[in-house]
Formats: structure tokens, C-alpha cells, sequence
């Protein structure tokens, strides 16, 4: 049985990256009777950026609700909240008097904003080492992770080796899997799907909402009657990640055949998120009414997730000479 592990933060409500790039891809590893899997809502993280406690606690329950408007199993699997469980920050203070300063400074997460050290806060800072905690507190095996999120399994694959050669072996190293289908989600502007961007879709909109979002994806200016290049399409590109093959060759037709508007493939898209996801968007919403069923779960998960961690962090306590 392989143990894993994965967490998304709770930024906002999951855009249709976090769901390709994260949230589906573990669900379906999670419905393989020889995994474990818990999966946790890493609002602690969010912390390093949101200020305004109501967003805070909302963005977790809309998190929350993604996970399992998708099908996340919570009786055969574990499924948490972070800030439930006090033993992380514990753990996070033995590591990160572990870990060399050389090693944060040249994590992504602070190299990225190191030019404006003024933003820079001790949280951010020592996301990694959260990070890594949040994992080895858990004996995770298996970490799915997108490609950008390598650098911080590998820190904690270092952290643990640090641990085990100063006081013996104590901590799992975990490994990072990556989907290279879904390793990068284009958003409306072609870049990478990301709230930081304002380029994402949130499929949990409103119908007339949703389709504004997706009517104003950037497209180049080729005429309608006019055969349209599919390699440099946004819309194309998000829609061969949904659509069945049958579809896309048909949507690949359309492009190459002209006398086919953009307008055309975006309502088309549209229309494929309504119908693909309507059972998803319909729970998601039922969840968000009905939050005490949420927050039912994460207390029920967070014993289950507790009754792991204390067992790790007694071993490391015991290690250290606690």
C-alpha cells in the first residue's frame, strides 16, 4: 500500500487548472484500493498572503467543497484541514532548526519575489519548510505535485535525510509524481492558469458568468471564413484537455476547414463545461449553502489525520530527546 499525500491551498475557489493539474488527478489515485490517500486544505499557507479572515475561512470552504463535489471519498480516505492539526507547526519548528538558510533563499517561492524583499515575510520564507512538514508528519510516500513544485518535494526529501542522518532513522523521504498530460493548464491569456494571473476559469460561476469568462480568452484576429492554426489557439488548447477524441478531431476540423469564428469554438467550450461538469457544479453549490456538511467532513478527517501525526511527531520528539 502506497501512502499519499497532496494539499492545495485555499487562495480562492479551484479554477479548472488546480482541477486538471490537482484535485482530479489525486481523486482518481485515490480510488485505487492499494493507496491511501490524504489530501488536506493548506489554509495555513494561504496565510503568507490573505489578511482578511471571513475570505480566509470562505476560500477554505469553497476548496473543500471542490474536493468533494468531485468524488473524493472521505470514509476511505483521510480529508483535513491544515490549521486543524496544531502537530504541524511543531514538527515545522524541529525542521527548520535543521535547515541551512542557503537552502531557503534559493527556493522558488522567495527567489520569485526576492527582488522586493520589502514583501517578503517570515512565513513565505519558510513556506518550504511547512511544506515539508505538512508531508513527513504523515510517513507520505508519494507526493503529486506539478512540475513548478518539484524544488520543494526534493527540500523535503532533504529535510527528512537531515533528520535521519543527525538522530537516526525517524522520517519517510517521500517522492514527487508528475502528470505530464496536465503539467501545464493554459489560462484566457495562454499563459499558465493561475489566480495571480486573473486568467483562470472558475467552472463553479453561473452560467452567464461562466460564459463571459470564457467568451473574453484571448484569440489572435484571423477572419472567420479564414482556416485558423490549432498550436496557438487558447481555446482550442483548454479544449482538447476536456473533450473527448472524437470532438477534438472534429473541433480540428472545424479550425482547419475556416468558415468557423472563434465565437464558435468559445461557445462550444462552453458548452463542454456545462455539460461535462454539471453534476460537479450542481454539489459544489448544494455544499457552499449547506457548509456545516464541509465542515462535518474536515472535523471528521482532521481525527483520522491527528491520530497519524501524533504517532510520527512522538517518534521525532523522542529522537530529538523530548
Amino acid at each position: 500500500m502506497a501512502r499519499i499525500l497532496t494539499g492545495i491551498q485555499s487562495s480562492g475557489i479551484p479554477h479548472l487548472g488546480n482541477l486538471l493539474g490537482a484535485i482530479i488527478p489525486a481523486i482518481e489515485l485515490s480510488k485505487d484500493p492499494k493507496n491511501e490517500s490524504l489530501f488536506f486544505i493548506a489554509d495555513m499557507h494561504s496565510l503568507t498572503t490573505i489578511r482578511d479572515a471571513a475570505l480566509l475561512k470562505e476560500n477554505t470552504f469553497a476548496t473543500a467543497a471542490a474536493w468533494l463535489a468531485f468524488g473524493f471519498n472521505t470514509d476511505n480516505n483521510i480529508f483535513y484541514r491544515q490549521s486543524d492539526i496544531p502537530e504541524v507547526c511543531e514538527l515545522m519548528w524541529y525542521l527548520n532548526c535543521l535547515t541551512p538558510y542557503p537552502m531557503l533563499a534559493n527556493a522558488h517561492s522567495f527567489k520569485d519575489k526576492a527582488s522586493k524583499l520589502h514583501n517578503v515575510n517570515g512565513g513565505l520564507f519558510t513556506y518550504p519548510v511547512l511544506m515539508a512538514a505538512d508531508i513527513l508528519l504523515y510517513d507520505a510516500e508519494i507526493v503529486p505535485v506539478g512540475k513548478d513544485q518539484i524544488q520543494h518535494i526534493e527540500m523535503a526529501r532533504d529535510m527528512a535525510g537531515t533528520f535521519n542522518h543527525t538522530y537516526g532513522e525517524t522520517l519517510i523521504e517521500p517522492k514527487a509524481t508528475v502528470d505530464e498530460r496536465v503539467m501545464i493548464i493554459p489560462g484566457t491569456d495562454g499563459q499558465k492558469m493561475s489566480k495571480s494571473y486573473n486568467n483562470f476559469i472558475n467552472i463553479f460561476l453561473p452560467d452567464k458568468k461562466l460564459r463571459k469568462t470564457i467568451m473574453g480568452i484571448d484569440t489572435d484576429s484571423t477572419a472567420m471564413e479564414d482556416p485558423k492554426d490549432t498550436e496557438t489557439c487558447n481555446v482550442f488548447s483548454i479544449y482538447k484537455l476536456l473533450a473527448s477524441p472524437e470532438d477534438i478531431a472534429i473541433m480540428k476540423a472545424n479550425y482547419k476547414g475556416g468558415n468557423y469564428g472563434y465565437g464558435h469554438a468559445k461557445q462550444a467550450l462552453y458548452e463542454l463545461i456545462i455539460t461535462k461538469y454539471a453534476a460537479e457544479r450542481k454539489k459544489f453549490n448544494e455544499l457552499m449553502e449547506n457548509k456545516n456538511l464541509i465542515e462535518d467532513e474536515l472535523q471528521k478527517g482532521a481525527l483520522k489525520a491527528r491520530s497519524i501525526a501524533q504517532i510520527v511527531l512522538k517518534k521525532v520528539r523522542t529522537k530529538i530527546g523530548y
